[in-house]
């Protein structure tokens, strides 16, 4: 069924958008999204609280767990002729069979009279559009090979260093498991254990083979021995996660290292919304790495879709709200809470914090940038090659040569 669905998809304060106050009365919009955190809900409330200080009346439908689970309720939903006034979905192709079926409303007028184009990265302009036309509305800029760590339970282990190589990796999760602790707060679904494998893929591998491998589906690249060297590092590590991993929630990985119970986690920059959530401080409670190997910035993120709609207030609503999540003030109001960046490149991020910083010191750098899978390779393949990742890890008796092979055999069957 999952896959069936996949083949039909494939602040706070008032914020002028040029539509305020009476002239917007009325505009009341569901919004369909899986930010249910403490961090990302907090993140929705600065953006609910903006667009109904613009006149507009937010109406809330938070569906808990990942995307996996809502977006299928979405679809079905959109398909079924019961859409939501706005969807979340991540930057990339995962709106294209929308798009293709003309369920989606385009943005082309709205952001051509909002200059969408010279606020957003070339990368991200194109990852909005579909054939030439926008469709989404981005709201911000996720890093998501974020390498986190307990400040505290480093301490505790004698871990007085960032580990910038594998073997200092290694030796620094050796210190943390004998002084009792856990050495990685792993959430053992696939998609979570896939965020990891590419972190590792970006980082060791290279921005090169990541590109080859997810970009250029080559064969070849994933037969190397670069790669394989990649797949045994990221089988190593079964050995420092514990009984509790499997199927565990992103967020409560992150409770563990806020808790001072684990050291590392690898994740996207949303788990940094975690900490914020805690009252917790950039490198002061807590570390981000973009590592270790190459500290490059793999740049995903979320937007937002607007299914057409037959009636015109309803309509007027969306408008409303997707200038909301393209102004500057919406879109740093959302990143403070939600631990990303904004989209736009016009906004002044100074005040954000020490890891976000290190992210927008990388995006100045266009030699430091690579897009995510979900944004690269068409979602048949990332969803099957998730899969295979998470029998990869759960599965000792799998060699790299097979794991390699099978990936292989999954982007050919889909081509």
């Amino acid at each position: 069924m999952r896959k069936l669905l996949m083949a039909l998809v494939g602040a706070t304060a008032l914020i002028t958008v040029g539509i305020t106050g009476a002239d917007a009365a009325g505009k009341k919009a569901e919004v369909l999204h899986w930010w249910t955190s403490g961090g990302e809900s907090a993140a929705v409330r600065e953006l609910a609280n903006a667009f109904n200080a613009s006149g507009g009346e937010w109406v809330d439908t938070a569906i808990a767990g990942s995307g996996s689970t809502a977006r299928p309720i979405g679809i079905n939903r959109i398909i079924g002729g019961n859409p939501p006034t706005a969807m979340q979905f991540n930057t990339g192709t995962q709106m294209n069979d929308l798009a293709e079926q003309g369920l989606l409303r385009p943005l082309d007028d709205l952001a051509q009279q909002q200059n969408w184009k010279a606020a957003l990265t070339p990368a991200f302009y194109e990852a909005i559009q579909y054939k030439g036309h926008i469709y989404g509305a981005p709201i911000n800029d996720h890093g998501q090979n974020w390498l986190f760590y307990s400040k505290a339970v480093f301490q505790k282990a004698g871990v007085t260093d960032e580990p910038k190589t594998w073997d200092e990796m290694f030796a620094a999760l050796d210190k943390i498991k004998a002084a009792g602790l856990i050495p990685i707060a792993v959430g053992g679904q696939p998609w979570q254990l896939q965020s990891m494998f590419n972190a590792i893929l970006l980082g060791e591998g290279g921005k090169d083979l990541y590109s080859q491998v997810w970009k250029d589906l080559s064969p070849d690249a994933v037969k190397s021995d670069k790669f394989k060297h990649v797949a045994e590092i990221f089988a190593k590590l079964r050995n420092y996660q514990d009984p509790g991993s499997p199927n565990r929630d992103w967020n409560v990985a992150t409770g563990m290292l806020i808790d001072g119970k684990a050291g590392i986690q690898f994740m996207g920059d949303w788990a940094k919304g975690e900490f914020i959530h805690a009252n917790m401080v950039a490198d002061k409670d807590f570390g981000c790495i973009l590592g270790p190997g190459e500290s490059n910035f793999m740049m995903g993120g979320d937007i937002f879709v607007f299914p057409v709609l037959k009636n015109a207030e309803a309509t007027d609503a969306q408008t409303l709200l997707a200038t909301v999540i393209m102004s500057k003030e919406g879109q740093l109001a959302f990143n403070s809470k939600k631990g990303s960046v904004p989209v736009r490149l016009d906004v002044d991020t100074s005040k954000l914090d020490a890891c976000a910083q290190k992210g927008l010191t990388a995006l100045k750098d266009p030699s430091r940038q690579i897009l995510a899978p979900d944004v690269l390779t068409p979602q048949d393949i990332v969803q099957s090659v998730g899969d295979l990742i998470a029998q990869y890890w759960t599965t000792p008796s799998m060699t790299a040569d097979q794991f390699s092979d099978q990936w292989n055999q999954i982007v050919a069957q889909a081509k």
